[in-house]
């Protein structure tokens, strides 16, 4: 039989796990052991600071519900914070504290101060309410690796990071510089490797900063003379992930700061995770010196994502929003909007609420109307893609029967009406959409366009089928 703590637990858990979901609810609560009942107070435990930062964070007002609702009105709670010692072979240490301890844990946006040796330093990332200095990530926890979806696009990059996040400084991927065009995902898989770390190493401080907020904060250190404190808060972070550091292009005092701030992270065997917009070889204004040190570990790119992945990251998004969507419409928008993430997932977040106020059902009608608003000239200018599947769609051919090497004549005659459109009606070279037509030269596009053609002015009912196909490409 169970003791009453336990039992009072478990109550808060059933109903907890109605209001969050199964992951969190796996990582935030499943560790959680409830140690003492005393009064109206229920003790748990949880098994590191950074625990206790984020239930406070995140899930306050949950627990204190849920606490309310099983000891009565005056129902309270403690956390039972595992600290680890320094010195290996001593047990962990532990400390009691109430809930609702931090001010910052309502509001971890905001700047708080916290003393530092002789002087002071002010540092929106210092949390106060340990009895160690405690420093806010800046993560987003909806940006992990559980919501990135893996594509021929970002492979390398993300398996790069899984193995910095498994082994944070003891890869050869240090710094690891992920570089990608504007809505890849640069700055979610920064995040995902900071919260992964966190999961798997608890004591490591992880930081994420943008390149603006980094130099913000040196230029305020600058004009309040704490200089030396805004160099030693940064190099005693273990991870830290600098979001756009193109935007360090020109700022000779930044970057001096920077690559003193980065040499002693990495000889100190601490990791370095850079975001930006080009490869270091292509930065402009940036000093060779720190252009250099950009290089020492892993360089992986963010390509635009093909449309196997585009369709996976709808259906993810979909997924976590709890909605369901008609194949053709994802296939749809997937097709259309070929560029970046960002575009596309708000495309679909645009879609649910055309839908949801206008009280009307999501059919492709809808989702054509939503894409011409939303993407407007983007949109205009149609994917090969997209092209390929309107053509299939109308003589009732598989894609990949299109693409294949087959001389059937219904076959022949709609592979080249997808490269007359795709030269028509988009910007790509004559090699480009040869392959994108199962690998075929530019000299068989041109010979296609010139027998559609030929067909246009010779055979009325094919000049029916390119004028019926021309207003569904062009439908958007």
């Amino acid at each position: 039989m169970g003791k009453i703590y336990e039992d009072v637990w478990s109550k808060c858990l059933s109903i907890i796990k109605d209001n969050v979901s199964p992951q969190s609810y796996k990582t935030w609560f499943e560790p959680i052991k409830a140690v003492n009942l005393k009064g109206d107070t229920l003790t748990i435990q949880v098994p590191s600071p950074f625990f206790y930062e984020w239930l406070e964070e995140h899930y306050i007002t949950l627990l204190k519900k849920t606490i309310k609702k099983e000891l009565g009105p005056r129902g309270t709670l403690d956390y039972s914070i595992i600290m680890e010692n320094s010195k290996a072979h001593k047990k962990p240490t532990q400390m009691t504290i109430p809930a609702s301890n931090r001010m910052a844990a309502r509001n971890p946006s905001i700047s708080v101060p916290i003393e530092i040796g002789a002087r002071g330093i002010k540092n929106p990332f210092i949390i106060p309410g340990l009895k160690k200095v405690v420093v806010d990530s800046q993560l987003n926890h909806n940006l992990s690796f559980d919501n990135y979806v893996e594509g021929e696009c970002n492979r390398l990059a993300r398996s790069a990071g899984f193995a910095v996040a498994n082994k944070p400084g003891g890869t050869s991927f240090n710094p690891l510089f992920i570089y990608g065009g504007v809505g890849l995902g640069k700055t979610h898989l920064s995040q995902a490797i900071g919260l992964e770390i966190k999961t798997n190493h608890p004591d490591k401080t992880v930081l994420y900063v943008s390149s603006e907020k980094f130099t913000q904060q040196f230029i305020e250190s600058v004009r309040n003379n704490t200089h030396n404190d805004f160099i030693h808060f940064y190099q005693m972070i273990d991870v830290l992930i600098i979001d756009d550091v193109q935007f360090f292009a020109g700022k000779e005092k930044t970057q001096d700061v920077f690559f003193h701030i980065f040499n002693h992270l990495h000889q100190s065997g601490k990791q370095l995770v850079l975001t930006a917009d080009k490869p270091p070889i292509e930065m402009q204004g940036v000093e060779q010196r720190l252009l250099s040190r950009f290089k020492w570990g892993l360089n992986a790119d963010l390509q635009s994502p093909d449309l196997e992945t585009r369709i996976a990251i709808l259906q993810k998004k979909m997924y976590t929003e709890g909605i369901e969507l008609p194949k053709e419409v994802v296939e749809y928008l997937a097709y259309s909007i070929n560029t970046n993430v960002r575009e596309l997932e708000g495309a679909l977040i645009s879609l649910i609420a055309q839908s949801s106020l206008n009280k009307k059902s999501i059919t492709l009608d809808l989702a054509k109307q939503m894409i011409d608003k939303f993407v407007k000239n983007t949109a205009r200018e149609v994917s090969i893609e997209y092209i390929q599947k309107v053509v299939c769609d109308y003589f009732n051919l598989p894609i990949e029967l299109l693409k294949s090497k087959t001389r059937k004549r219904e076959v022949v005659q709609a592979r080249q009406i997808a490269m007359f459109f795709s030269k028509q009606m988009t910007k790509a070279s004559l090699a480009s959409i040869g392959a994108h037509t199962g690998g075929k030269d530019h000299a068989t596009v041109l010979h296609a366009c010139k027998t559609v053609n030929n067909l246009i002015d010779t055979d009325k009912r094919f000049r029916g089928y390119i004028d019926d196909l021309q207003k569904k490409i062009t439908l958007q």
